[in-house]
């Protein structure tokens, strides 16, 4: 089956499968053995690469014209996350890759095949980057689906659904850890970030309410912080930033301290 027919014939039937809120259905799922320690798999490492030559041309579902990007560039969307298993582990993909849903990928409607982007799950702040292989969703509503393995990190593969915050990650971009990273060891820094102010990103939520009441918490656990401690409204999220600090290595210190204080994994930041 040529990959353009194959990931229409596998929309169709995610789309009649699709999970319900607050689950999935019977015949889909995270399957039955599920690799140890899933919930640290690394995020996908994003990297130049060739576009598809067949996943990237306009296509048709359900009578809707889809366009995909004809190359990778900023683009940013907030919507509703859905995810996809064991029914379609092992299939083909858009970009003709076999599906591995213990593997950090996802499908979009229009994204280029391949690419990368940043989720992040709005109610809680908690990220992850995955790799673009695949068109889908195709249900009203539904803006992203995420393989197993990233609806787990994201802490909702059990509700079925979750509002994300969508954001692609173009060739060459700096990527700073997800909130969901295994370490909070950050990569090397170009000459002119080298000269900012790193700072220690907790957490980011769609509202300000929220950013506030994990101010109060860290403040209260870390008295020693208070004066560092800022909200901040960046981009759409209010982002809870605790700096600045001079170094990567005395940032990182106040992010393992706060890490293992409060089991909550922050990034590094720099502006």
């Amino acid at each position: 089956m040529k990959p353009l027919l194959a990931f229409v014939v596998l929309a169709l039937s995610a789309c009649a499968a699709a999970p319900r809120s607050g689950g999935y259905y019977k015949d889909d799922g995270p399957g039955e053995k599920p690799p140890a320690n899933l919930d640290q798999i690394a995020d996908a490492q994003p990297k130049s690469e060739p576009l598809h030559r067949y996943a990237n041309r306009p296509y048709q579902v359900f009578g809707k014209e889809y366009v995909p990007l004809a190359f990778v560039q900023p683009y940013r969307q907030r919507g509703m996350a859905s995810w996809y298993g064991k029914k379609f582990h092992g299939q083909r993909t858009a970009s003709g890759e076999t599906y591995d849903m213990y593997a950090m990928s996802a499908a979009h409607p229009t994204l280029p095949i391949p690419s990368y982007a940043r989720v992040t799950r709005v109610a809680t702040g908690r990220s992850v980057i995955v790799r673009i292989n695949d068109r889908g969703p195709f249900h009203q509503g539904r803006m992203i689906d995420l393989s197993y393995a990233a609806a787990l990190k994201l802490g909702f593969a059990h509700l079925g659904s979750a509002e994300v915050e969508l954001e692609s990650i173009e060739p060459g971009q700096a990527v700073t850890p997800t909130q969901q990273a295994a370490t909070t060891t950050e990569q090397a820094l170009s000459a002119s970030e080298q000269a900012a102010a790193v700072y220690v990103q907790v957490g980011a939520f769609s509202s300000r309410a929220n950013a506030e009441s994990l101010r109060s918490r860290l403040e209260g656990e870390f008295g020693w912080l208070k004066d560092t401690v800022q909200v901040l409204a960046i981009g759409n999220l209010w982002r809870l930033h605790v700096g600045p600090y001079r170094t990567q290595d005395d940032a990182r210190s106040v992010a393992e301290r706060i890490e293992s204080q409060l089991s909550i994994k922050p990034l590094l930041v720099v502006r």
